[in-house]
C-alpha cells in the first residue's frame, strides 16, 4: 500500500507526524475521525474509487469536516481519486471497479472547493480504454470547464492563486471545453510565479 511510502518519506525523511485515517477497515467513531482530521496539518488523500468514497465521506459527514479544515486553514492534497475529491466533480473509472469487463466512465461530485471539472491521467488508460477521448467527449455533452492533468503533473491552488507542476518535462495539464460545436483542449502554461485563479477561468472562449 502506497501509505507505507507516504509515511516512510514523510515520516522518516522528512521527520513530520504522520497518521492514516482507514474509514472502512477500521470504522472509527465521528468523534475519532473528527479529532484525527481537525488535527491535521495536511491531509492527503490517494486514489481508487471516486464513486464509493465520495458516498461514504457523505454518510460519515467527512465531507462537512473536510470542507471546515479547509475553511480554517488546512492543506487539502491528493492525487487521482484525491485530487477530483476537491473539485465540483471529475471523470471517474469507478464502475470498472464494478464491472471489469463492462463499464463506462462517470462523472463524480465532488466538494466544489475547486470550480470545474477535473480529469486525472488524462494521458493514461483504465483498462485499456483511453481518459483522453472519453473525457473530451464528456465536456461535449455536458458543457463547462474541464482541467486535465497528465501523470506527473499537478495544480497547485493557494489563496486564490495557482501554478502547474510537473515531475517530468513532457507532463502537460489542460484547460477542456467546449467552443460551440469543437471541444478545445487548451495547454495551461506552467509559470515560475503563481498566477490569479481568475486567469485560469477568464482564458476560456466564449462558445
Amino acid at each position: 500500500m502506497y501509505w507505507r511510502h507516504v509515511d516512510e518519506y514523510f515520516g522518516g525523511f522528512l521527520k513530520c507526524k504522520t497518521g492514516v485515517l482507514f474509514l472502512i477497515r477500521e470504522q472509527p467513531s465521528k468523534e475519532q475521525t473528527r479529532k484525527k482530521i481537525e488535527a491535521a496539518d495536511i491531509i492527503y488523500v490517494g486514489g481508487g474509487n471516486t464513486l464509493m468514497m465520495m458516498r461514504l465521506w457523505r454518510g460519515l459527514g467527512v465531507d462537512k469536516l473536510l470542507i471546515s479544515a479547509y475553511e480554517n486553514g488546512t492543506v487539502l492534497s491528493g492525487i487521482s481519486a484525491g485530487a477530483i475529491c476537491w473539485f465540483d466533480s471529475g471523470h471517474s473509472d469507478s464502475m470498472s471497479f464494478y464491472n471489469p469487463r463492462n463499464w463506462k466512465y462517470i462523472n463524480v461530485k465532488g466538494l466544489g472547493l475547486v470550480s470545474g471539472i477535473h480529469c486525472p491521467h488524462y494521458n493514461s488508460k483504465t483498462l485499456g480504454i483511453p481518459r483522453r477521448k472519453h473525457f473530451r467527449d464528456m465536456i461535449r455533452k455536458t458543457g463547462g470547464m474541464g482541467i486535465a492533468i497528465e501523470n506527473n503533473c499537478a495544480i497547485e491552488f493557494i489563496d486564490g492563486q495557482y501554478r502547474v507542476l510537473r515531475s517530468k518535462n513532457y507532463a502537460r495539464a489542460y484547460r477542456v471545453y467546449k467552443n460551440g460545436g469543437e471541444v478545445i483542449a487548451e495547454q495551461i502554461p506552467q509559470e515560475k510565479e503563481l498566477a490569479p485563479v481568475e486567469t485560469l477561468w477568464s482564458l476560456r472562449r466564449k462558445a
